[in-house]
């Protein structure tokens, strides 16, 4: 089974085929609130998605990381407003301490190919 891989730097891919998978590297956002980086961070991952040939509707496991869990509710508004109602994926939430500090959210997603 080949592998594709999307967006490859030095570190890593964007995103990386296998099979009718594709996985997508921890996408983190820009701006200083929890909801502009989570705009910010899923518009990265539907471009990612597009550019392995699915969408939103397609994604099976989401992990999400928050700097600090009390901007759960936040990030869950943000969050329900982007995913797709009738195709939520499985999904967890946690705290942890992300690349650098401005960071407050980074989504890390799974999804089939169409």
């Amino acid at each position: 089974m080949s592998i594709k891989r999307i967006d490859v730097g030095a570190r890593m891919s964007g995103a990386v085929i296998h099979g009718n998978t594709v996985y997508l590297a921890g996408q983190v956002g820009e701006g200083a609130s929890v909801t502009d980086q989570c705009k910010s961070a899923l518009a990265e991952v539907d471009r990612l998605l597009a550019a392995a040939g699915t969408n939103k509707s397609k994604v099976l496991q989401t992990l999400i990381y928050l700097s600090d869990i009390s901007d759960f509710a936040e990030m869950n508004a943000a969050w329900e407003a982007w995913v797709d109602p009738a195709n939520t994926p499985a999904r967890a939430t946690s705290e942890a301490k992300l690349a650098a500090p401005k960071y407050k959210v980074e989504f890390i997603v799974t999804a089939a190919l169409d």
